[in-house]
């Protein structure tokens, strides 16, 4: 959700605290703030983007060489300069910023307010501060034992920093349920809430564990538990390169990340897959081969686009590795009796690795006895770290707010989790499998072509900028699809979108079809072609502006659509890869024409670490 960043060294931190907010903008972005510790403690925040931040700072002070920025998504108390991070203590000594929610904040600020405590904001952020620096008065502990016993206290999730106008070389970091990464380097440390600020500056970094905290000086750093035991860290080195940080002259970066598809996926089959052999190789389940092999049935919980990825998964592995799926909104599956045994396999999808409830759904499923694997996008993310074993995306960074190679990045990973499974099961034959590996291999290839379509599709969305309504449509593992598109088009075009098994239209969806609705449906040349065609003519009796997703050199669709656009022929297997470029074109173009922010959404955050 809200995006951290931290220095302390000895460079001038304003530059580096507002390019890492610059870089985090997309995980939050109705406010932004700054602290700066020179002489004195400066809190600088702001309503708005970052940019606006900027203008508001630009004649003010911004010397120090401690510092910390913040920006917000809100969840206690509307967008607004006095709900804007940093917050400060009372006698405004303490600042914070802060990413989570504190869920006991209420009965926290209820007595301090007994206590003669005034708060400034409707924040839960506040609160804390001040429950710090009220243990520090009555108890007169030294600034790091006060935060360790009021993170004791506290219920709920937290990124915390927090910054003393009387300690000017120090910032304390803490996390539970919320990323915090620290970056290591000469003299001097940097903080954030993923690499992004980070990789500019030094390649060494700590991913901090649930319930530790970091207190960090010039020439020493030091992590503690919330039990206060001593934990030595674990120093990692970074492969994000700084140019994919960059938009590479595209004018989103949604649109760059569309057109890395066909690298990312490349990336994600890489070492993996041996189409002459017939063979699948995922390290990072081989020692679970024989889970796999005498599992009874696979659970995936996912939220948003990762749950319509394990939508085709459940297509993939249910034909291929003959093992019954189950396909849960982990949001959902944590909040029922869920029932799970130790011969169950649970999936848990995540592009950041942190979705909060994706995280509390595989606690759940833990605790119950079941192997979990982890299928996400970032190194050292809280899900692989929590996980049995796993398999990364290897999609590089996703910085548009809306998913699109993170998609096509997860499904490749899914489709080899089915046919790794399948292959160990002995339920699909070599050769079969050498037909769909050499297949699979040619589809970075198939989706190139993919976008070769892209001025065709900027021409069809022009004729729909201003609808109101669309659907979309599709059978088979092309629904999942369907949902996916929809998805997109309602997420950065803000047009109210749904998304439909083609023959559930019938049941409800067509009463809402006349000569004003778009519907889009995925008509590709495999085993429901006949079927589609009837929903096809269902949808034209009743005068809607059909817009059909063809296999090319199709003919019979064509004479029916208002608006066709190809896909390269590939096995059904393989149509999402495929289809959803075109679905993503389509989404983006129409969100250009209509003026919205299309990489940052309104009340859209990357990763939703808080529940």
């Amino acid at each position: 959700m809200c995006g951290i960043v931290g220095y302390i060294g000895y460079r001038d931190a304003y530059p580096i605290v507002i390019k890492g907010l610059h870089r985090l903008e997309y995980r939050g972005y109705d406010s932004a703030g700054v602290a700066l510790l020179d002489n004195e403690l400066k809190v600088y925040k702001k309503a708005g983007k970052v940019n606006d931040l900027e203008n508001f700072a630009k004649d003010l002070s911004t010397k120090g060489s401690l510092g910390m920025g913040h920006t917000r998504w809100a969840t206690h108390g509307a967008p607004s300069d006095r709900n804007s991070h940093p917050h400060s203590s009372g006698d405004r000594k303490l600042t914070i910023i802060h990413n989570g929610i504190i869920e006991n904040y209420a009965v926290l600020k209820e007595a301090l307010l007994a206590k003669g405590h005034i708060f400034k904001s409707d924040t839960d952020t506040e609160v804390l501060i001040h429950f710090v620096e009220d243990i520090q008065q009555e108890t007169g502990l030294e600034l790091r034992e006060a935060v360790r016993i009021a993170l004791n206290k506290v219920v709920g999730a937290y990124a915390i920093v927090i910054m003393s106008a009387d300690e000017p070389d120090q910032l304390i970091a803490a996390r539970k349920g919320s990323p915090m990464v620290i970056g290591v380097g000469e003299g001097e440390y940097f903080i954030a809430s993923d690499a992004t600020p980070i990789v500019e500056y030094t390649k060494n970094v700590i991913y901090l564990n649930d319930n530790e905290i970091a207190y960090i000086r010039r020439e020493d750093l030091l992590i503690k538990n919330i039990d206060n035991s001593v934990r030595v860290p674990y120093i990692q080195k970074l492969e994000l390169q700084l140019e994919m940080l960059e938009k590479g002259g595209y004018e989103h970066f949604m649109l760059k990340e569309i057109y890395e598809q066909p690298r990312s996926v490349r990336d994600c089959m890489r070492g993996r897959i041996y189409p002459q052999q017939g063979k699948v190789q995922l390290g990072g389940l081989k020692e679970y081969a024989d889970k796999l092999r005498n599992i009874d049935r696979i659970i995936i919980v996912a939220c948003g686009t990762s749950w319509h990825a394990g939508l085709v998964a459940e297509y993939l592995i249910e034909e291929y590795a003959r093992v019954p799926v189950e396909v849960e909104y982990a949001s959902e599956f944590r909040y029922r009796n869920p029932i799970i045994s130790e011969k169950d396999l649970v999936i848990a999808i995540s592009q950041s690795g942190e979705t909060a409830d994706t995280m509390a759904a595989i606690e759940l499923a833990k605790e119950r006895g079941a192997t979990i694997f982890g299928v996400c996008n970032v190194v050292g993310s809280s899900i692989p770290r929590a996980t049995h074993a796993g398999v990364y995306t290897h999609a590089g960074p996703e910085i548009g707010v809306a998913s699109t190679k993170a998609f096509t990045a997860q499904v490749t990973v899914l489709t080899l989790i089915a046919f790794y499974t399948a292959q160990i099961r002995g339920s699909i034959t070599t050769g079969k499998l050498v037909e769909f590996l050499t297949e699979l291999d040619e589809i970075p290839e198939l989706i190139e072509k993919a976008l070769q379509s892209e001025e065709h599709i900027k021409k069809i969305a022009y004729d729909f900028q201003n609808s109101r309504n669309c659907l979309f449509l599709g059978r088979g593992s092309s629904f999942p699809v369907a949902l996916e598109g929809a998805l997109k088009l309602k997420e950065i075009s803000y047009i109210h979108a749904e998304g439909y098994p083609a023959a559930e239209m019938k049941h409800g969806p067509i009463a809402l079809i006349d000569e004003e609705m778009p519907v889009v449906v995925i008509a590709t040349q495999h085993s429901s072609y006949e079927k589609v065609i009837s929903n096809i003519q269902e949808v034209k009796a009743r005068s809607g502006r059909l817009i059909a997703i063809v296999t090319e050199g199709d003919t019979e669709v064509r004479r029916m659509a208002d608006y066709v656009i190809e896909i390269p022929q590939t096995a059904e297997a393989f149509v999402p890869l495929v289809a959803t470029i075109p679905l993503q074109l389509l989404s983006y173009h129409i969100a250009v024409l209509r003026g919205c922010n299309v990489d940052q959404p309104r009340n859209l955050a990357k990763s939703v670490t808080v529940e």
